[in-house]
């Protein structure tokens, strides 16, 4: 049953988006109703295309029809909190565990297989973990500009707690002062104190593209109101809080990943620049591969240079 509570962005906010023309899908997981887009043959392999904050599935527009044409199922979920989805008000509501568990039994109830992962910013922190729970479901991940922050011991127990004093003593951080230099820190500050989350203004802050109007109002659709974006307001600030149970994923699955691993991460994302090193470092699959770095790109690197990436993938598949 849906929770009482549940906040549901009304329809008519998704009127007319440009280059928005994909089918709603909807299938209820945990009391709520969870959005993907769905393009394809069914019986086709699926590549499983994961967003992170504060995008949703519009961000993969661009990627998904190529992908379609050349006879690959595209699903395109929205994490809880975002997009079509549901929403819940309350910032605590909102847990790195509870989001894998969403997508891990929409993976399991869509019984999807054979997959090619996507995963993008905290489409990365999710999918990953998905990834250690159904390894066998996956035969090949694609990470851009994401990654699986750990630790083991004291530094498990410790390091959230650390994380956490450090933002509050940050204080109130404003657009301009992120404007001015961004940097993770800094983001998560401003996210969790800023009055209004301006979520156009993030994703254009993000994006070497000069987005129009429209793109901006796609993106500022799912939330009507601050009352909305409960979700996209604690994500950044969740990003270090479990530690050792991504130490887990990384020690049981992802260090011993054999099978296909590729980086796509961009040239000019100040938040995730670097990290694919470790990616291509620890996972045995990702070693010894040509990766790649997508020239001229953002953050949102979907934005950017959306039908770049969908050729990376399909070259990526077409290697074995």
């Amino acid at each position: 049953m849906p929770r009482e509570d549940t906040l549901r962005t009304p329809d008519y906010r998704f009127d007319d988006l440009p280059d928005y023309n994909f089918q709603a899908n909807y299938v209820d997981i945990k009391g709520l109703r969870i959005h993907y887009v769905d393009e394809g043959p069914k019986e086709a392999p699926p590549i499983l295309l994961m967003h992170g904050e504060p995008s949703w599935s519009y961000l993969y527009r661009k990627m998904i029809p190529p992908l379609v044409k050349e006879g690959f199922r595209s699903i395109a979920p929205d994490l809880m909190g975002f997009g079509k989805s549901d929403k819940l008000p309350r910032i605590k509501d909102y847990s790195h565990t509870k989001h894998v568990s969403v997508i891990l039994e929409f993976v399991r109830k869509m019984n999807l297989r054979d997959i090619t992962l996507f995963c993008q910013d905290w489409g990365g922190l999710i999918g990953l973990r998905v990834v250690g729970e159904e390894p066998n479901r996956f035969s090949r991940i694609i990470a851009a500009n994401t990654g699986l922050p750990s630790a083991k011991g004291i530094r498990a127990k410790i390091g959230y707690p650390l994380f956490k004093l450090q933002i509050k003593r940050m204080g109130r951080v404003t657009q301009s002062q992120l404007q001015e230099h961004t940097d993770f820190m800094r983001w998560v500050a401003f996210s969790k104190t800023v009055p209004e989350l301006p979520i156009g203004d993030i994703i254009q802050m993000a994006t070497l593209s000069k987005l129009s109007a429209d793109v901006i109002r796609a993106y500022e659709a799912p939330f009507p109101d601050e009352s909305y974006k409960a979700g996209a307001r604690i994500f950044p600030y969740l990003v270090p809080s479990e530690l050792s149970k991504n130490r887990k994923v990384w020690d049981k699955v992802l260090t011993k990943w054999k099978k296909p691993f590729l980086t796509a991460f961009s040239d000019r994302d100040p938040i995730t620049r670097g990290g694919e090193k470790y990616f291509q470092k620890m996972i045995p699959g990702a070693q010894d591969r040509e990766h790649v770095i997508v020239k001229d790109a953002g953050h949102f690197l979907q934005e950017d240079k959306g039908q770049e990436l969908a050729q990376i993938i399909l070259n990526f598949i077409q290697q074995g």
